[in-house]
């Protein structure tokens, strides 16, 4: 925007938020907590941008505000939280709207075990929230970081096939849509608007309050212990998945070997987990030097991966660490520091199909036995591969953009690439369309927060039955387009090609 079309802008800006922000109930002005200058980025650094205003709204009043400034101005909002996801779905040159002010607990139920709160409450303080009153999560990903509207969103999950996603623990919520309306929505209540908003990507509205359904609170007793990856593929289809509540295995493709983490709810005493040696500062440097030299020295990775494999768990096959923890404590994990992260989701009974392809890739595949049409010359990548499951065929009717599986289990493949040092590590990009082309040939979908690059408009079309329906609301309940981001123009809205966002220095940060 040019010095003269700017100053235009704050004036008429001023006088907009002038009229808008009388509150008559009040006799006051609303806030209008906006900043300039401000640099986004997600959390792994992958992605920047800058947006025109930052806006940190405490009120529900606020909010409408700025939604209905928004929609005067012509400009688009995109909400953000923690920024954990790597790809660009919260990056914006327009507003961008932060709800960390708002995350206070609104109301509870102590016969339904409901708790409503504001939407900007980070998944650590919710925790914190119900363990006052003796509740917990039923369930929850790795880590604690994002808002719980963002993570509903993007549709977080964890790994249990007696859990779906985190989503199936939402009993209600209300959105602010671009009108300034509110609506409260449940199974029962705007239906169409809740199982849309579930997985809303940030295109329907504003999500301000969550009711969440918690359960009693639990300790979980937890092992992990190490195994022959040929092992795992043999116990796939008996007692892998079901022997405990929560499973998660971290596949190790240069170890032959896999680290099966299993847990159960106990009533044993806490007992702290064992030291992780790149979980202390050491340990977590010396890993993050050695893949950073192993950019410029790509064969030396498998070596490295070997070393870490050794020092973290050790070669030999059995236990190797137990705890008993809160439940919260014991499901999350150190995510160490900035990676790429691609994952998909499959039916879990193909499971073994893809480990062995992409294990024979891995190895060279010099007879073409994987089917994998790039050449595996050359690329080396990070472990471990993790490997976690959910099952949401409980669900009477799930959220119209849920990537998981409609028929039966899913399982989730995470290809972590980890950036030492900020450096993208060699010839990741061609890793990744590899792996997606597996992924979609074993008819598998990506998560929406990750790092996809070869999924197109009309491939998303073709994998979601009820985005033709979503793509309809959205544009009815949003129909001057505030929240039609880039992100959604280019991924999802047809007709649309999607702006470059310009404020963008650096869409893949590069060193």
């Amino acid at each position: 925007m040019d010095p003269e079309a700017h100053k235009e802008f704050r004036k008429y800006t001023s006088d907009a938020i002038s009229t808008l922000s009388w509150d008559a109930e009040t006799g006051t002005h609303i806030p209008f907590r906006a900043s300039v200058s401000h640099k986004h980025h997600t959390w792994a650094k992958t992605y920047f941008s800058n947006p025109e205003l930052l806006l940190r709204p405490q009120s529900g009043k606020e909010i409408r505000l700025i939604v209905n400034l928004a929609r005067q101005c012509g400009k688009t909002i995109v909400v953000v939280g923690s920024g954990h996801s790597p790809n660009n779905l919260t990056c914006t040159s327009s507003w961008m709207v932060n709800l960390d002010g708002f995350s206070s607990v609104v109301s509870e139920n102590d016969q339904e075990l409901q708790l409503e709160v504001e939407a900007g409450i980070r998944l650590y303080q919710l925790a914190g929230e119900l363990e006052k009153r003796g509740w917990s999560m039923p369930n929850l990903g790795s880590i604690t970081a994002q808002s719980i509207a963002g993570a509903i969103a993007t549709n977080t999950h964890g790994s249990s096939l007696r859990h779906g996603t985190l989503s199936q623990a939402v009993a209600g919520l209300t959105i602010m849509l671009s009108s300034g309306e509110s609506l409260r929505c449940s199974a029962t209540e705007n239906g169409d608007l809740y199982h849309a908003a579930l997985v809303s990507l940030g295109g329907l509205g504003i999500i301000t309050h969550i009711v969440f359904q918690a359960v009693p609170a639990f300790n979980l007793a937890w092992k992990q212990e190490v195994v022959k990856t040929p092992q795992i593929l043999d116990t796939w289809k008996t007692d892998l998945w079901t022997k405990s509540e929560f499973i998660r295995v971290w596949w190790f493709p240069y170890s032959g070997r896999s680290v099966v983490w299993s847990a159960d709810k106990t009533e044993e005493p806490l007992r702290e987990r064992p030291h992780s040696w790149y979980g202390g500062g050491l340990g977590r440097f010396s890993y993050e030097l050695a893949l950073y030299f192993s950019t410029w020295l790509p064969w030396l990775t498998p070596t490295v991966e070997r070393y870490v494999f050794s020092m973290q768990y050790r070669w030999e096959e059995g236990p190797t660490g137990s705890a008993v923890q809160k439940g919260h404590d014991a499901l999350t994990m150190d995510c160490l520091f900035s990676q790429f992260v691609n994952e998909w989701a499959i039916p879990l009974e193909k499971g073994p199909e893809a480990i062995q392809r992409l294990q024979i890739w891995l190895d060279g595949d010099k007879d073409n036995k994987s089917g994998i049409p790039f050449s595996p010359k050359g690329i080396y990548v990070h472990a471990p591969i993790e490997v976690r499951v959910a099952d949401t065929t409980v669900e009477t009717e799930r959220p119209w953009l849920d990537q998981s599986c409609q028929t039966g289990p899913t399982l989730y493949l995470n290809a972590t690439l980890y950036r030492p040092f900020l450096k993208n590590p060699p010839e990741w990009e061609r890793y990744y369309k590899a792996f997606e082309w597996l992924m979609k040939d074993l008819g598998g979908r990506p998560h929406w927060a990750k790092n996809f690059i070869s999924t197109s408009k009309e491939e998303f079309w073709g994998m979601y039955p009820k985005m033709k329906d979503w793509v309809e609301l959205r544009n009815a309940v949003d129909p001057h387009g505030v929240f039609a981001n880039d992100w959604l123009k280019k991924n999802i809205l047809k007709g649309e090609k999607g702006t470059e966002i310009t404020q963008i220095k650096e869409q893949i940060k590069k060193t």
